[in-house]
């Protein structure tokens, strides 16, 4: 039976703790799924998001590949769950041999009707420590909607009728190509069951997009390493972003950027091969 929006606010500020060890093999994997150098001592910002992995038994798999709702996550009765965006804080780097610790509480439930029906808006705090020492403070909006009548909607935010072109006064830029592999090797380093980015028939015959979908968060991880590749040795500070459209594989897509006239504050944005805005972020640096 569905759930109402009173059960769902039953889950407001529900706390979860994790612990786990940053060990060394998940950054080299992600390194070189990157083609970046594989021996690394720190996490660099955002790959914090190959540890502390929700581990759920095969048999509790939904349909779509995600668990089945309940558990920390409020169960939301809608079919479709998208990282929408979030708002980061760095105050020190994870090391390898850390043994860390995420405090999550669920801050915000929204819930609310737009063009395409009923969105369910879930806001996750988390605080990373190790050592006693906070080490990032992070804001996590996940998305739940409803399967839009026609075309597929976009991932993060009620979709718009004309799509927007992303700017074009970029002053950095680099264009990613996209593959399978690439999604699935990603869905694996952060044990990601959402079929939606790497099984074709399912994606595009049950959900009706046109193609595997990139990973919200791996578009950001490419907007953070825009930044490294620009101001290499610069600290972050902060980072925010918010996903407004698909990108779909195997279509390439640009990460690009461009700098304040003191350097520290930086506008990042996504746009795919036709051009058109697909996550907008900001970034601080220390």
């Amino acid at each position: 039976m569905p759930e109402t929006p009173e059960n769902i606010l039953e889950w407001l500020d529900k706390s979860q703790t994790l612990r786990d060890e940053i060990t060394a093999f998940p950054l080299a994997a992600m390194a070189a799924t990157l083609d970046l150098p594989t021996e690394l001592e720190a996490v660099p910002p955002l790959w914090h998001w190959l540890y502390f992995l929700p581990v759920s038994p095969l048999s509790e798999a939904g349909a779509d590949g995600h668990p089945k709702r309940g558990g920390f996550l409020p169960p939301v009765p809608l079919p479709r769950r998208m990282w929408a965006g979030g708002r980061l804080t760095f105050h020190a780097p994870l090391k390898v041999g850390d043994k860390a610790t995420r405090q999550s509480t669920i801050t915000g439930i929204e819930d609310k009707t737009g063009r395409t029906g009923r969105l369910v808006f879930v806001t996750v705090q988390h605080e990373i420590s190790a050592g006693g020492e906070l080490k990032i403070e992070e804001e996590h909006d996940i998305v739940y909607r409803d399967n839009p009548a026609g075309s597929a909607g976009s991932a993060g935010s009620t979709p718009e009728k004309e799509p927007a072109k992303a700017p074009s006064d970029e002053t950095f830029s680099r264009v990613i190509e996209t593959s399978a592999l690439l999604l699935f090797r990603y869905s694996a380093l952060t044990f990601n069951g959402h079929r939606i980015h790497y099984d074709y028939p399912y994606v595009t015959q049950e959900e009706g997009y046109p193609g595997l979908i990139v990973h919200g968060p791996l578009i950001a991880t490419f907007l953070i390493d825009l930044v490294r590749r620009q101001f290499p040795g610069a600290t972050l500070a902060s980072f925010a972003f918010r996903a407004l459209r698909p990108t779909f594989a195997p279509n390439s897509f640009s990460v690009c950027g461009k700098a304040s006239d003191d350097g520290r504050s930086l506008e990042l944005w996504a746009k795919d091969h036709d051009g058109y805005l697909t996550m907008r972020a900001t970034a601080t640096l220390a």
